[in-house]
């Protein structure tokens, strides 16, 4: 996995879950969906590298 990508996933995993859990401590649903959102798009962008890397090999 290249680097820059995995760092790329992390932040936007990281940052994902900080925005649920704020939407969730003020009642904020559309905070909360949006928290999930950039969540699974972090996941799923480190699943692709993963991927990648497997057939690197």
């Amino acid at each position: 996995m290249s680097s820059n990508e995995k760092g790329r996933a992390k932040a936007e995993q990281a940052k994902g879950k900080l925005k649920e859990t704020a939407g969730r401590a003020v009642g904020n649903e559309r905070l909360t969906a949006e928290g999930r959102t950039e969540a699974a798009k972090g996941d799923a962008r480190q699943a692709k590298e993963k991927i990648k890397d497997m057939f690197k090999r």
